[in-house]
């Protein structure tokens, strides 16, 4: 909603800058894609070498939290 709300303002004070902004949105949003899916792969790879570290230790019976 806070964005809706900028935009308007962007629109009153420069529309042309609004509208450009309103065009470009999309296409950025798809250009970064393949970055935000290469994170959630790199996240998931690094919670799974820190689990098959940890395994030893729960395994033993470290301590519990």
């Amino acid at each position: 909603m806070l964005n809706f709300l900028l935009w308007c303002i962007l629109l009153f004070l420069c529309w042309p800058l609004a509208l450009l902004a309103l065009v470009l949105y999309p296409i950025v949003w798809i250009l970064l894609l393949p970055l935000r899916i290469v994170g959630i792969a790199v996240e998931g790879v690094l919670e799974l070498v820190w689990a098959v570290v940890t395994l030893p230790a729960r395994v033993l019976g470290g301590p519990r939290r």
